[in-house]
C-alpha cells in the first residue's frame, strides 16, 4: 500500500525526531548553568547611613548615630547647638548592603537591606537619607535612599514585658538605590574569554570544550585546567555577545560527581551520593542500653524503740542488649542497595554514622567522608 505524500511525510519527520531526542545527551545541562564567564561576576556594595521618622524605637543616645545625624544636618548647611542629640530614639545608624550585578549601568536601580548596628528596636516606618554605597577598592558605585518595609515587628508594656515577632531591626527597600558607576570588567579587550566551571572537574571542563569546539570548529576551545576552558573571542563586542549567547546555551553532560558520604553529627543528617560504592563487607551492629532504677523506701522504727525515721536506697540495675542479625554488601553495592541493607536493621542516623566510619576504616567504602 502506498501512503499519500502528505502521510509520508509525516511518518519520515515523526522517524526523524524520534532519532534526534534518542541520540540527545542523558541529563544534558545547558554550559551556562555549569559555571560563568570570568569578569561577570556580582560585586557586593555596603555603606554606612542613618533612619529617620521612627516612632521612639531608634537608638538610645548612640554617639555615632548623632554624629551621623550632624553629618546629615551639615550637607544642609544647618548647624546643632553644642550638646544636642538629634539620634535619641527617633534615628537609627544603619549598616546598608546591596549587591550590584554583572555589566550593571547608571541609572539601573538596586534592591537594598538596611541593618541596625546600634539598640535600635525597630526600623518600621523609617526612612533611609541618601548615602553612598561602596565597592571594595573604596569607589562609590551607588546611592541608596527611599522607605523601608519591614517584616518582624516588637511590641513592648510599660512592666517591661516584650513581644517580638520576626526581626523589626532589619529592613528592605526594593529599587532603593540608583548605580552611578559601571564596573569594568576586561573581558571586551581581551583576545580569549574565559569560561570558569562552578566545580572543579576535569572531565567536565573537557566535556565543555568539545562541546564549543563542536558548534564553532576545533581548536577554538581549549581546557586550561580543572576549572577554566579558554575561548578564542571575537575582535569586536558584538560578535562577541553573540558568540557568548550560543555558548551558554549549548547542552553539556556533566561528569558523575566524586563519591561522598556527608554526616552532620550535629544534626544526624547522612547524605550518600549515588556514585558510592562498597567492597564485600559484612556488618553487625548491636545495642547495649543500661537502665538504672532508684526506688528509695522509708523505714519507720519499731514502737518503743527510740529509733530515727530513715531512708533507705534501692537500685535495681538492667543491661538490655539487642541482637541485630548481621548483613553482608555485595561487591559494588550502589545506593538503592546500601539503603535497602541499612533499612532492614532498622539503623538510625546515628548508627548508620557509626556504620560507615566502621566501612571506612575497613577500606570497603570507596568514598570521602566527610563529617561536619
Amino acid at each position: 500500500m502506498t501512503l499519500p505524500f502528505p502521510h509520508l511525510l509525516r511518518a519520515v519527520l515523526a522517524i526523524v525526531l524520534v532519532l534526534f531526542v534518542a541520540v540527545q545527551p542523558a541529563y544534558a545541562e545547558r554550559i551556562k548553568d555549569l559555571g560563568a564567564f570570568q569578569g561577570l561576576r556580582a560585586n557586593q556594595l555596603t555603606g554606612y547611613g542613618i533612619v529617620v521618622g521612627l516612632a521612639g524605637t531608634g537608638d538610645d543616645n548612640l554617639e555615632y548615630a548623632t554624629i551621623g545625624m550632624k553629618g546629615v544636618t551639615n550637607r544642609f548647611g544647618l548647624s546643632l547647638p553644642p550638646g544636642v542629640n538629634p539620634a535619641t530614639r527617633n534615628a537609627a545608624a544603619v549598616l546598608v548592603t546591596a549587591e550590584l550585578p554583572p555589566m550593571a549601568k547608571p541609572g539601573q536601580r538596586l534592591d537594598i537591606t538596611v541593618s541596625a548596628i546600634g539598640r535600635a528596636k525597630s526600623l518600621r516606618g523609617g526612612t533611609l537619607i541618601m548615602m553612598p554605597l561602596l565597592g571594595a577598592d573604596g569607589q562609590i558605585y551607588a546611592m541608596a535612599q527611599g522607605n523601608l518595609a519591614v517584616g518582624g515587628l516588637g511590641v513592648s508594656g510599660a512592666d517591661g514585658s516584650s513581644t517580638v515577632i520576626n526581626v523589626p531591626s532589619v529592613g528592605r527597600i526594593a529599587g532603593g538605590a540608583t548605580v552611578e558607576r559601571v564596573v569594568e570588567t576586561g573581558f571586551e579587550q581581551s583576545p580569549y574569554l574565559m569560561f570558569n566551571l562552578a566545580d572543579a572537574d576535569l572531565t567536565t571542563a573537557m566535556r565543555v570544550a568539545d562541546a564549543i569546539n563542536s558548534q564553532f570548529g576545533y581548536g577554538l576551545a581549549v581546557a586550561n585546567d580543572a576549572v577554566s576552558v579558554r575561548i578564542a573571542a571575537p575582535v569586536t563586542p558584538q560578535e562577541r555577545v553573540m558568540m557568548m549567547s550560543r555558548i551558554e546555551n549549548i547542552p553539556v553532560t556533566p561528569a558523575e560527581a566524586a563519591a561522598k558520604v556527608i554526616v552532620n553529627a550535629r544534626t544526624g543528617t547522612v547524605v550518600i551520593n549515588g556514585a558510592v560504592r562498597i567492597s564485600p563487607a559484612a556488618v553487625s551492629h548491636g545495642k547495649l542500653t543500661v537502665r538504672v532504677q532508684e526506688s528509695p523506701t522509708i523505714v519507720q522504727p519499731a514502737p518503743f524503740s527510740r529509733g530515727e525515721t530513715a531512708v533507705e536506697e534501692r537500685s535495681a540495675v538492667d543491661i538490655e542488649e539487642e541482637m541485630r542479625p548481621a548483613f553482608e554488601f555485595k561487591r559494588g553495592a550502589n545506593l538503592s542497595e546500601i539503603v535497602e541493607s541499612i533499612n532492614a536493621i532498622g539503623a538510625s542516623p546515628s548508627d548508620l554514622a557509626a556504620i560507615l566510619e566502621a566501612l571506612k576504616q575497613a577500606g570497603a567504602l570507596k568514598a570521602e567522608l566527610i563529617i561536619l
